[in-house]
Order: C-alpha cells, then structure tokens, then sequence
C-alpha cells in the first residue's frame, strides 16, 4: 500500500489558520469529519488529547504528528497540512510547527496500514523533504512528493534486501571454506575485523505504537551508519514487537538503548549497560544516545527478584515527583476496589431502605462489596503497589501485608501509606546489604531473603511502631471529625471541593480523594460527610463547562460545544477530566470558576450535614444521600456559579 492511498487530497489543509495547538487539533479533525473518515469528532479529540498529555507529538523540526487509534475512525487516514506562519505545538525542540501530519487509525487498522503509516514516520526525518513538503502549493504536488520518495525509498529498501542476501550467500561460502580449512588465516581475520566494529541494540516504543516508534527506529539507523556503528534495533508499534533482539545479539552488544515511553520487557539486559530514555530522545539525540551505548556508558541493569521495571528518563525526578508517582501506582490499582466495592455498597444500602438488613440480597452485596469482600483489600492493596513501585515486585507481599496489619490495628489509611513505604524502602536497602554476597546466591535472593527478610523488618516495625502511632493518629481524626462544628466543618469542605478542581484528577483532586476515602474506609463506611464533599466538588468542572458551551454558544467552536455535551454525562458521573480539554486551552479562566463553584458545592454539603455512604457514582447513588435533594442542589449550585462565571469570563471567538 502507499502512503498516498491514506492521505487523501481532499483532506489536505495547504493553508492552516489555526494559531493555536488545539484549534490545529480542530482544524484537522474538522477537514476528518468533513470527508467522513470518522464517526465521532468529540470522542477523536479526546484521544488525541489523551496522547498529547503522554507527550508533545510536536517531534521537533517544525513537524507536528499528533494521532490517535480509536472506533471514532472509519477508515485509516492521514491529513496533511502546512501553515505559514506556524503554530505553537509544544514541540520537543521550542520552534513552532510548520507542517502537519495527523494521522486517525481505527481500532482494528489492520498489519498493512499499520506499516504504511510507520513508512510515513520513518520518512519524514528527511529534513530536505520537509522543505520541498513546504513550497508545495496544490494537494497534487504533496502527492506527487509523497510517491517519488517513497519509489526511491522502496528502491533503496529492495537494495539494502539485496545486499543482504548476498552477504549471507558470502558467509555461507566462507563458513564452507573455513570447515574445509581452507583460508582458515583469511577467516581469522574477518572475524578480527568483524569483532572490532561497534555493536549497540535498541528498543523503542511510543504509548500508541504509530508513529514515534518508527520514527526514532529510522533515526538510529541513519545516524549508526553515518557513525560507522552495526546496530539492531527492536520496534514495539501496534502489531506487536518487530524485529526482536536475540539473546546472542543482546550478549554481544557493547550497550542497550532503550528509547521509551512505555513499559518494555526488561529481564533480558540484566547485567548489561543500559541507557533508558524517552522515545522522543531516539529521534532527536540519537547521535548522543549511539555514542554512550558504545563506550557502555550506562548504568548497569539489574533485574533481581524479577521486577517490574519501566521505560523512563535516566534523569532523576525530584523527591517530590518520585512519591506522587509511587503514592499514584497505589492509588490507581486501589481504585477498582473503591468503584467495584463502594458501587455494590450503595446499592446494598438501596436495598436495605426497601426491603431491611435480613434481605439475601442486602446481605449478599455487603459480602461482596464491604468489609469482607472488596472493601477488605483497599489498604492491603494500596500498601502493596505503593511498594511495588518503590522495591519492584520483592516489595509486593512485604508491602501487602503490612497495608493487612494497618487494617487490622485500626491505624488505617494513613498506616497502610506508611506500610507502602516502609516495605518499598526496607527491600532497596536489603538490595544494597546483600549485594556482597557471592553470586551463587544470587538465586536466593528473590525466593528467600527479600520475601523473609523483607516480611520481618516490615512486619516488626509495624507491629511495635507504625500501627499503634498511626491507630491514634486515626482515631483522633475520626473523633475531631465527627466533632466538628458547622464552620469548621463548612471550611474543611469548602477546602476539599475546591482541591478536586484544581488540576482536575492530579496531585491535589487526589489527596483531597484519598483524604475523603481515609476517613471512610476507617469509620466503617459511616461518616460520608467528607466523601460528599469531593463527590460535589469533582462533579462540577464538567458540569459546569457543559453547561457554558449550552448558554454561552458564540463564546465556543462548534467542537468544543460538541465536546460540552459529554460533559453533562461525565459530570453526572463523577468524572472530573471531562473538563481537562477546556482547562488545558483556558486554563486561567476555566481553573478559577471551577475552584470557585467546586469550594461552593464542597461547603454547602457541610452546612447542610450532607452524608454520602459510597465513594464513587455521582448521581448514581445521590439517592443514598441522608439529604439527596440538598447533595444534588449543591451540584447545582456550584455548577451554576463556575458555568455562569466562565461564561461571562471567557472572551467571544473572533469572526473569521
């Protein structure tokens, strides 16, 4: 297939007005929707914004590739675009983007349009094409470009196919010879001179597979050979892994580059110099990347007690960076639980109003979903993937267990967040103080001593310190809770609703998050009060941004008023990201109303002792509310307020 089959000239924009990122973003799936080459315009965006938030698909060289793998797609297609005065893409370089190449796959894009997209990436690190891409003035002409390069690229291809062949037809001549003891000398200094040139492997990956992979694969390759450097490098796209490293290659390979953005396997470069970088790097910094594989500079890997690890930057983050993202891997394998379990929970408490607590039904969903079914693993599992994170896959069970302990002493969430900890850091230290053992213990390690060892520490320091500390630290909360007067309780409200817009599903939606269910896991699934407030204050961002695309038309693009539909559903739900889209693009004028109208619902829950026995549901389960009627009116409210005050905040769009 050619690349030209899949970009289409009806769909090229050769004059982009967009100034901005996401009226780029626009302006493409406009000329998609268009020509009918997808189904779902808001649901396309989403997941093309879902991939910019992973990373800037501005690549650098005044080249944008922003895409996207979806059921909105009806058919693969790629829009080719060019603006001349350029547009601010966030691209890995600081220059604005030039021309445009935004590729829409469908869910099930089968093996050949996959490859032919992974063709398009790998041809457009040729910088003199992208300047001819640039002066051409007609869809005819891009398309024209498009099948001479990739006629000379397949030529090329053919020969390379070639010369391979008749390098393998030399060496099984000369394997014949040397087993014949024939030019046995000449032999041994083939392979002297063989040994001598360098030899790097690399992997590369991107979150969907479709372009950067590709891209960072190709610029490896180019730069190896200019550097006179023998490479191999693997590609995990969306068929899969491609080309995949053996084991003799990875053993004779002086260094691993690893060019990443998501988890690849591991195991296999245990011992080896191993340079972990973003996919992003393979493209750009591929000369940098090449040269500290070959000279093995590197930290070298180490898989023990078979971890878990992940494709990342080599350059450490902040402390404060590293226990969000280990405090996050907690909270996000939790989460399920919290749903599956407190969804249960709310409709067993449904139950128990119509029918009373003897119902097999009621009691059937407390098993299942409360203290004895899935509400019993929240802290455990918390406690473990908080190690798990830390440690790797040694500091599981440590961590679990002692997340079980919390449980058990009453010292609860806030115990079983130290228990993470503790576990995680109690198995990086035993790494270092068994590190002098001989190596023919080495298979003790992650089957005995990190498991036994690791188990012991933990448990004791929990036992003697951590639990009871933190059991008063818990019950003394749970008390000063349920003893709060109205403005106190006004303000702590006011504060939580407030946090869950603020960055919308980040750091601080999250503590506020992980606050409300502390206090509700450890009351035993009583006091709700601070579980109506973040309830409140999360279901306000998207409600309050559809609702200003409904009464405030002229100040949106007939997109973003698409998009404001959805959010009536997402508010409802208790989704808060629905509004991430408006407040990556506004974010001064979107994040202040719904701060605003989120603190709002968050304190009027309090004012009015508003109790919501579930952790999860929206409007699923306002009916469990003690007060339902003044929870949803508090919705309302906060909505109005933060819809009204960025309606009337936000400026008209100009007429084109």
């Amino acid at each position: 297939m050619r690349i030209t089959d899949l970009m289409i000239q009806a769909t090229m924009i050769m004059d982009l007005k967009a100034a901005t990122k996401e009226a780029a973003i626009d302006e493409l799936i406009g000329s998609l929707a268009a020509s009918g080459r997808i189904n779902d315009p808001v649901l396309f965006k989403e997941m093309i914004l879902k991939r910019e938030a992973e990373s800037s698909t501005g690549i650098g060289g005044g080249i944008a590739m922003p895409h996207a793998k979806t059921k909105a797609v009806n058919e693969p297609t790629v829009v080719f675009a060019k603006s001349s005065g350029g547009v601010d893409f966030e691209a890995l370089d600081g220059e604005a983007a030039h021309v445009f190449f935004m590729i829409a796959a469908p869910e099930g894009a089968g093996n050949t349009h996959l490859r032919t997209l992974a063709a398009l990436s790998r041809l457009l690190i040729d910088a003199e094409f992208i300047a001819q891409l640039m002066k051409a003035e007609t869809p005819a002409e891009v398309t024209a470009l498009f099948d001479s390069k990739q006629t000379v690229e397949e030529a090329a291809k053919a020969e390379r196919e070639a010369a391979k062949k008749r390098e393998a037809a030399q060496k099984e001549a000369e394997n014949k010879h040397r087993e014949s003891g024939i030019a046995a000398q000449a032999d041994q200094r083939d392979v002297s001179a063989g040994d001598s040139t360098p030899f790097v492997v690399a992997v590369t990956a991107c979150p969907t597979g479709i372009a950067h992979t590709f891209m960072a694969e190709d610029a490896l390759k180019k730069k190896a050979q200019e550097m006179g450097v023998e490479i191999r490098v693997e590609t995990n796209g969306s068929e899969g892994a491609q080309n995949v490293l053996t084991e003799e290659e990875i053993r004779r390979a002086s260094g691993v580059i690893i060019a990443a953005d998501k988890n690849v396997e591991m195991a296999r470069f245990n011992g080896k110099p191993v340079l972990q970088r973003p996919v992003s790097d393979g493209i750009r910094k591929s000369e940098e990347l090449i040269r500290k594989a070959m000279g093995g500079d590197a930290p070298i890997y180490r898989s023990e007690g078979g971890g878990e690890p992940k494709a990342k930057d080599a350059e450490k983050g902040s402390i404060g960076t590293k226990v969000y993202k280990d405090l996050m891997n907690g909270i996000s394998h939790m989460l399920p639980f919290v749903v599956g379990g407190g969804i249960l929970l709310a409709i067993s408490f449904l139950i128990e109003q119509l029918a009373g607590e003897d119902h097999p039904l009621f009691q059937l969903l407390q098993t299942i979903g409360g203290g004895d079914g899935a509400f019993h693993f929240l802290i455990p599992v918390l406690a473990g993937f908080i190690a798990l994170s830390i440690g790797d896959r040694p500091a599981l069970m440590p961590g679990m267990v002692g997340g079980l302990m919390a449980l058990n002493s009453n010292s609860g969430f806030l115990g079983g967040l130290a228990a993470g900890f503790l576990a995680g850091y109690v198995v990086i230290l035993l790494r270092k103080a068994f590190a002098g053992l001989p190596r023919a213990l080495d298979g003790l390690k992650p089957i005995l001593l990190y498991p036994v060892v690791g188990l012991l520490i933990t448990g004791t320091i929990m036992f003697y310190l951590f639990d009871p500390f933190f059991s008063w630290i818990n019950l003394g909360l749970i008390d000063i809770l349920n003893n709060l007067g109205t403005g106190n309780a006004v303000i702590l409200g006011l504060i939580l609703g407030g946090m869950m817009s603020i960055d919308m599903g980040g750091p601080f939606n999250k503590a506020a998050y992980a606050f409300a269910i502390g206090v509700f896991t450890s009351s035993g699934n009583t006091n709700g009060a601070m579980m109506a407030a973040v309830m409140a204050g999360g279901m306000v961002p998207p409600l309050a941004i559809a609702l200003a695309t409904t009464f405030f038309k002229h100040k949106f693009t007939e997109q973003e008023r698409k998009s404001g539909v959805t959010n009536y559903v997402m508010g409802l739900s208790f989704i808060t990201e629905g509004a991430i889209p408006f407040a990556a693009a506004d974010p001064l004028r979107v994040l202040t109303s719904c701060i605003l109208g989120s603190a709002v619902a968050g304190g009027l829950t309090q004012l009015w002792s508003i109790n919501v026995p579930a952790p999860h549901g929206g409007i699923f389960v306002a009916a469990l509310a003690n007060h339902a009627l003044l929870f949803l009116l508090s919705v309302l409210i906060g909505s109005v307020i933060s819809g009204v005050l960025l309606g009337v905040w936000k400026k008209p769009l100009e007429r084109k």
